[in-house]
């Protein structure tokens, strides 16, 4: 595992090639394994195989509103019957849905460091639970895990990223997350958000996963805000935004709009600042030198010499494995 994490440069791979391998140690019978911004930790861009994807947004609803267990919290992977004190009951994901899937356990991890929350996974189980040594392997490959996670997210950014549509658009959702409408645009849109093999139309998982977030800081579960950004392919970042709509019905009862939208300048700068590992005072210089401050400036505005601005830009070069200022900020920008 850690051979894997060390060679991976796409996410989505990498994912799979460590369940491959986890399933070696740790048994499952389904999986979901999200990447998450570093920022809200909400989730985009799932890997999984569940039983009930037909009731995929309940699924993700339920998850986000479910305390118990929940990766924001989590410091070290856990078995639900665990800490549920064997009465898995007390969860209501498992309550309200995966109880009739015969889902006995489950067993979670978060990957998070000191830039972020970079994903999360679920391993179910039918029949029996998770022991102390299942979960103690996941622990043990939790750091090249998560280093990995967030290095794949690096590798996305490019200079001159190819166009993405022109947007915002809309996705209307009812308060349980049934798609109600959608602008003309959306469907272009979420084929090359989520693109398929086939005509069917495609999941909005991530747009989901927002949604659900909104949902969740409504009642007080976790107060992250609804929004990810999300990576497409070749450069380009999107970002998504859930709020409600209408006045005339109570809170709860309104539908809920996502937005997508093209990551803005600031949006991809602090992402690329987070999978970089760049330092407080790294991130404040770049977005500085995204203003188009120059050496003398820069100094100033940071109240350090001249020498410890280069001495800054040298690391950061160095982190982003650039030679230039002009190929730090094509990349960090995608222009």
């Amino acid at each position: 595992m850690v051979r894997i994490c060390s060679a991976a440069a796409d996410a989505r791979e990498l994912r799979l090639d460590l369940l491959h391998e986890i399933r070696r140690v740790v048994g499952f019978d389904a999986y979901a394994w999200l990447l998450t911004d570093p920022d809200t930790s909400v989730g985009s861009a799932p890997v999984a195989d569940v039983p009930c994807l037909r009731e995929l947004p309940r699924l993700i609803l339920l998850k986000y509103l479910t305390a118990l267990n929940r990766w924001t919290v989590l410091r070290r992977p856990v078995a639900l019957a665990e800490t549920a004190g064997g009465d898995v009951s007390r969860s209501l994901v498992w309550r309200e849905l995966l109880s009739r899937y015969d889902v006995t356990d489950i067993a979670s991890s978060a990957y998070r460091d000191r830039y972020g929350c970079w994903g999360f996974l679920d391993l179910w189980r039918t029949g029996g639970h998770f022991s102390a040594r299942d979960t103690a392997f996941l622990a043990d490959v939790m750091a090249p895990v998560t280093a990995a996670l967030r290095r794949t997210q690096a590798h996305t950014f490019v200079a001159a990223p190819e166009p993405t549509p022109p947007g915002p658009v809309v996705l209307l959702l009812s308060p349980d997350l049934d798609v109600q409408a959608q602008t003309p645009e959306t469907h272009d849109y979420l084929r090359i958000l989520l693109p398929s093999d086939d005509d069917r139309s495609p999941v909005p998982a991530s747009v989901y996963n927002v949604a659900a977030q909104l949902r969740a800081a409504e009642v007080g579960v976790d107060a992250n805000p609804p929004r990810a950004r999300v990576h497409l392919s070749s450069g380009r970042w999107l970002t998504l935004r859930a709020a409600r709509i209408g006045e005339s019905r109570a809170v709860s009862e309104r539908d809920i709009a996502v937005s997508i939208e093209q990551s803005s300048p600031s949006e991809r700068v602090g992402m690329f600042a987070r999978a970089y590992g760049l330092s407080r005072r790294e991130s404040e210089l770049l977005g500085l030198l995204v203003a188009g401050s120059d050496t003398r400036e820069l100094a100033s505005r940071m109240f350090v010499s001249d020498n410890t601005v280069n001495d800054h830009l040298k690391s950061i070069f160095s982190k982003s494995h650039v030679r230039s200022r002009h190929a730090l900020l094509a990349r960090a920008l995608g222009s």
